[in-house]
């Protein structure tokens, strides 16, 4: 099966965690070819913040349309599909950043409340942010342009930290119930591991046996963080890995059922159908 291409961090300077480009040089370098094609579906194993300055236009971020205007900040988190519009009017940056940055930087007090880096499923990606954006894009780069680059990392770190923290405030994340933080590293671990085992198991037990825990703690962790059972966390991502499959691949939906887990077609049309209203076919009939 034709998968969704994985793109790797790649910095022009070298840098192995954090990027900080101007749109127009990225488009530039889009119409003068990448290995990959920015304007179809491709899943990113990093973050990624598109801050738009000016203009108007729109991006997808797994196979959903978010406008664009100014003061509009995109929040694409690692494991998400995206894709450019094609021909942009509008201009602006596009920060990258990768895990151990984040883990290298941020105090962990401010990752486990900067939920959207790790839990894209309760936050919306789309948040306005006026003059929070004008700060943090003038403080970072007078950082990045200082010569004096002693611990510059660690505050263009302690930049992006404030900067997210602040966006987070906007977000509705933000008006979810107080979490135990001490839960928070459990829920990570279960959602990285169906993120990663989800083709093998949709099985809360065996997820709750990989994690150590009965399945009754896991589902109160995961209710936790998300308002529903970790069965239901797992059919969505399920759900939403084989619409990123059948949008983005030329596979037949037999192959991309077999590739999701399941051995028989008729399964995966009852899955697909039970948690969508629509059957594989209509949904591809439909993009």
């Amino acid at each position: 099966m034709n998968t969704i291409p994985n793109i790797s961090f790649e910095s022009e300077e070298n840098e192995k965690e954090f990027e900080f480009l101007h749109l127009s040089k990225l488009f530039a370098k889009i119409k003068a070819g990448l290995e990959h094609n920015p304007h179809l579906p491709h899943r990113v194993s990093f973050f990624a913040l598109l801050i738009v300055t000016n203009g108007v236009g729109s991006h997808q971020i797994d196979l959903k349309e978010y406008p664009l205007k100014k003061g509009t900040v995109l929040k694409i988190a690692k494991v998400q599909v995206h894709a450019f519009q094609e021909n942009p009017n509008y201009d602006g940056f596009l920060i990258l950043f990768t895990e151990e940055f984040v883990l290298n930087y941020f105090s962990k007090s401010s990752i486990e409340f900067i939920s959207h880096l790790y839990n894209y499923h309760i936050s919306r990606p789309l948040v306005h942010g006026g003059n929070l954006n004008e700060a943090f894009i003038e403080e970072t780069l007078v950082e990045l342009e200082a010569e004096n680059t002693y611990a510059q990392r660690n505050i263009v770190g302690a930049i992006l930290e404030l900067y997210l923290l602040r966006l987070e405030r906007l977000t509705d994340s933000a008006q979810l119930p107080k979490q135990n933080h001490q839960h928070y590293s459990m829920f990570l671990d279960f959602k990285n591991l169906v993120e990663k085992q989800y083709t093998l198991t949709r099985n809360v037990k065996d997820y709750a046996k990989m994690l150590q825990v009965s399945t009754k703690h896991l589902n109160l962790i995961v209710k936790e963080f998300t308002l529903n059972t970790a069965k239901h966390f797992i059919d969505d991502f399920v759900t939403l890995e084989t619409k990123r499959a059948i949008a983005s691949t030329s596979s037949s939906l037999k192959e991309i059922g077999y590739a999701i887990g399941f051995d028989e077609v008729t399964n995966f049309t009852k899955f697909f159908k039970k948690h969508t209203g629509t059957t594989p076919k209509q949904f591809k009939a439909g993009i």
